[in-house]
């Protein structure tokens, strides 16, 4: 499986993820999925909901704050699912930034994942978006690299 999305897409993330540094931003990735491909069609910001009830819910550390951690909110998820069925699409995976870090998944982020969709993560340093990277869940619940493409635009 692949994830294709358009280069205003991942420029729409990349300014998402440089405005909210140094904090996490999230978002979700609204699309279809044919053969083996997932076709990104809209991203869909959301605020980062984290704070200590989401903490203490997931029971985890109240001292990390959303420069270590991202939530989406369950009525930031409805709206994303209304937005995507107004459109004929699905929510196909979600996006969020590292600031200062790899763009690699972190335990917490594979506690939480779930195996449909794709996880864009973003490397913001100092910043700067500068490295993005998607990933998947095996059958093992662990995180595999996903093939990341840019769709050409059509020409006339």
């Amino acid at each position: 499986m692949s994830l294709t999305l358009h280069a205003e897409h991942l420029q729409a993330i990349y300014a998402h993820a440089e405005r909210t540094y140094p904090e996490e931003c999230c978002g979700l990735l609204l699309g279809t999925i044919a053969a083996n491909e997932k076709v990104v069609h809209d991203v869909y910001a959301v605020p980062n909901a984290w704070d200590t009830d989401a903490a203490n819910e997931l029971n985890d550390s109240a001292a990390l704050t959303k420069t270590r951690r991202y939530w989406i909110a369950p009525e930031a998820m409805l709206a994303g699912m209304r937005e995507a069925r107004q459109h004929n699409l699905d929510i196909i995976g979600i996006y969020h930034s590292h600031p200062d870090h790899p763009a690699v998944p972190s335990e917490c982020d594979r506690a939480l994942a779930w195996s449909q969709y794709s996880y864009l993560i973003v490397s913001v340093e100092h910043g700067n978006a500068n490295d993005r990277r998607s990933w998947t869940l095996n059958e093992q619940h662990q995180f595999e690299s996903e093939a990341l493409q840019l769709a050409e635009v059509a020409r006339m």
